[in-house]
């Protein structure tokens, strides 16, 4: 018989602002902000690529995860330690993973990502991977600005993006 395959979820209540936080088989696979307009899509596709029914609840990997996103808003955690479980193309996990090397307290571009990537053709498909990332804050995608220095999109809304970059760096 086929044991039913869980993503376990919970909400965390940050002070940016509700983020739902999903555990598949001890890591990390989810970080969302829970009422971003595409959220739902977001979950639904993670389902589907796990094979994974999501259901609500808490395991220690979801405590630990509340305890470093506690310690990061408190300004005491700048490089989370949490196993991460990336679920999307082997494009998107690389741009992701791209995303883990811009530094706490510091910007970059999407261009910026591309270059690093040595692929500077592809930043709209860079832009759009970072809009796909499943684990907000986790994978700093809020540290990706336009060319121009200026704030684009993000899932969280751009009031959320502002504070998480002035937490990192109050000069900014």
């Amino acid at each position: 018989m086929n044991q039913r395959r869980i993503i376990t979820t919970a909400i965390y209540d940050s002070p940016a602002g509700p983020l739902r936080l999903g555990e598949f088989e001890g890591q990390l696979c989810l970080c969302d902000w829970a009422e971003a307009p595409r959220h739902a899509w977001l979950l639904a596709r993670l389902e589907r690529s796990l094979a994974a029914t999501a259901v609500s609840g808490t395991t220690p990997c979801l405590e630990t995860a509340r305890g470093q996103l506690d310690q990061y808003f408190a300004r005491k955690l700048r490089l989370f330690s949490i196993p991460l479980r990336l679920s999307g193309t082997d494009f998107r996990k690389q741009v992701w993973e791209t995303l883990s090397t811009v530094p706490c307290g510091a910007t970059e571009s999407y261009l910026g990502i591309a270059r690093r990537m040595q692929k500077p053709s592809a930043v709209r498909a860079v832009a759009g991977a970072v809009g796909s990332n499943p684990l907000s804050i986790i994978i700093p995608c809020h540290r990706i600005i336009a060319a121009d220095g200026s704030l684009t999109g993000y899932r969280g809304g751009l009031e959320a993006k502002r504070f998480l970059l002035h937490l990192e760096n109050p000069t900014l």
